[in-house]
């Protein structure tokens, strides 16, 4: 088959772009977000471009276990990131996740190997198609994952982590009124875990829920709503949104009565931000900046720091964590934090509360760094989260922080990992 050809074949367009966000993920250590946008360009129907993803998806969050029956059927194992194994990921999630009929994966994913081993990819293919191959019940967690997690917070974590991996998260709304929450709710079929919030299965378009035109609500998982409920009411207070974008957090502190400087290094980030306070009818003062070089003119009331952080806390949402963050990524994003920590607790009035959080799942970002931090910084104290700030099934540390893992919430669909302390400068 030549190259004309090969575009002729349907569906190939969209099986070569996650080829290439896969080749971006084992790679090179990208973002699979980030390698998607540059994967799907030319593919202009919105349809093929959700498939390329999901596909990319399937494959990372499956891949102990695809490349479990991949190896089952070669002779010796193939290497980790050749194209053949790559290839043959594609096809399996296919079949064995998205439910592609099997003529129809291997179609596409011949091309994908053209001058290479065809036959190889075609044979493998086969004798696992007719031994009826099948992947487990969930997940299973790369080996330095499971043993990292294991390791931190004991036997049954990573059992936890892949019964949430195995299925999707659902979606949560953050509401701008939380008096909106009875209607919406029913309008949606969904439910409230606290004020505020509601949840709902995923799969449903965003921009047809009702209230999405009206800027009713935005999405945010729901413990990473969390942190910015911490501050509680603005009363027209300043406060500072510290690595700020997309903005979930600045849209909950404008709609409770905080004055918002919302800052981030990225402008392309923030342009997002601005769409999405313009859709909500939100306030918020947005700025591109460093935090490492910046810093305010005066003190300021508040201070929200969602800091830069592994993200290895949304693994379910986003399965290539898994594989592109290294325990060398973790100890330099611990270093950026510790740095973050120092300069932002110096912006902060007498009396003035700071809320620290990270979307991870490891100590060196949540836990430690918070011992490091009040052991070089006697002016600083934690001051308790309660439980009526906590939806039911979360609890606070005996610390007063609080941690959200695996498994909490289970029944009720889960929570991303997540570590948040409220913080407080002394009065003089």
């Amino acid at each position: 088959m030549n190259d004309r050809s090969q575009n002729n074949v349907p569906g190939l367009p969209a099986r070569r772009a996650a080829l290439k966000m896969l080749d971006a993920v084992y790679r090179r250590g990208e973002p699979l977000d980030r390698a998607s946008h540059a994967a799907c360009q030319g593919i202009r129907d919105r349809a093929d471009r959700a498939l390329a993803i999901a596909i990319a998806s399937e494959v990372l969050r499956w891949s102990v276990d695809l490349d479990a029956l991949i190896d089952s059927a070669t002779r010796k194992p193939l290497a980790h990131d050749v194209k053949a194994k790559m290839v043959l990921r594609i096809a399996l999630a296919q079949v064995l996740v998205l439910k592609t009929p099997p003529h129809a994966a291997i179609a596409t994913a011949l091309p994908l190997v053209q001058g290479g081993p065809k036959r190889l990819v075609h044979g493998v293919f086969g004798t696992l198609m007719r031994g009826e191959a099948s992947l487990p019940d969930m997940p299973t967690l790369p080996h330095d994952v499971h043993d990292r997690w294991e390791g931190q917070w004991g036997d049954g974590m990573a059992l936890a982590a892949a019964k949430a991996m195995a299925v999707p998260p659902p979606l949560d709304l953050v509401l701008r009124n939380p008096a909106d929450a009875e209607t919406l709710a029913k309008d949606m079929d969904a439910i409230a875990l606290m004020p505020g919030h509601l949840r709902l299965p995923r799969g449903s378009a965003i921009e047809s829920l009702p209230g999405f035109d009206a800027g009713k609500w935005w999405v945010q998982d729901l413990a990473a709503s969390l942190p910015a409920r911490l501050l509680g009411e603005g009363a027209g207070r300043h406060v500072l949104d510290l690595c700020a974008a997309p903005g979930g957090k600045t849209m909950q502190l404008a709609a409770h009565g905080w004055n918002v400087t919302a800052i981030d290094k990225s402008q392309k980030r923030l342009s997002r931000l601005e769409q999405n306070l313009k859709r909500t009818g939100l306030s918020a003062k947005t700025l591109a900046a460093d935090v490492l070089q910046w810093e305010p003119k005066e003190p300021v009331d508040a201070i929200l720091l969602d800091a830069p952080c592994s993200a290895t806390g949304i693994f379910r949402r986003h399965p290539d964590v898994l594989y592109r963050v290294s325990g060398a990524d973790i100890i330099d994003l611990s270093d950026i934090q510790h740095e973050l920590l120092g300069r932002a607790a110096r912006w902060l009035k007498p009396g003035g509360v700071m809320v620290y959080a990270t979307c991870s799942l490891e100590r060196d970002e949540g836990e430690v760094q918070l011992e490091e931090f009040l052991a070089m910084h006697d002016d600083i104290t934690v001051i308790p989260v309660t439980q009526d700030e906590l939806p039911d099934g979360v609890r606070a540390d005996t610390g007063g922080w609080v941690r959200t893992l695996p498994g909490m919430l289970a029944d009720k669909g889960g929570l991303d990992g997540f570590f948040m302390v409220r913080l407080k400068r002394s009065e003089g």
